[in-house]
């Protein structure tokens, strides 16, 4: 089982055992599920991870066409955490997560388990 911080980490750049910005990255993470939520992603209720232990089949279960999940939640992320410094990568970022996000709700609406 993967972990959900853990694999955001890796892709932010701290390495997994540098816990200095855990507290930071884990109020992004949920704050990108909290909006995944809405789309219909996630258990009813909500949901939302404390630490390392949390695993992304706890978030979107076994739907392997959920898998965007990743990319959406590390993007939100990042832009928030380390944006870049040129307009034009935030603006793409912000354009990938534009269509992440329409993508994921057309999925999380019609897809199959």
């Amino acid at each position: 089982m993967e972990s959900i911080l853990t694999s955001i980490k890796k892709l932010l750049g701290p390495g997994e055992n540098d816990t200095q910005f855990d507290t930071d990255i884990i109020i992004y993470i949920n704050s990108a599920i909290m909006r995944l939520n809405q789309l219909g992603i996630g258990p009813p209720g909500g949901y939302s991870i404390k630490d390392k232990e949390n695993v992304w089949s706890e978030l979107i279960g076994t739907r392997k066409d959920l898998d965007a999940v990743k990319s959406y939640i590390y993007l939100k992320v990042r832009l928030i955490f380390d944006p870049p410094q040129s307009g034009f990568l935030v603006d793409a970022i912000k354009s990938q997560i534009a269509e992440l996000d329409s993508t994921l709700n057309i999925q999380a609406e019609g897809g199959t388990t």
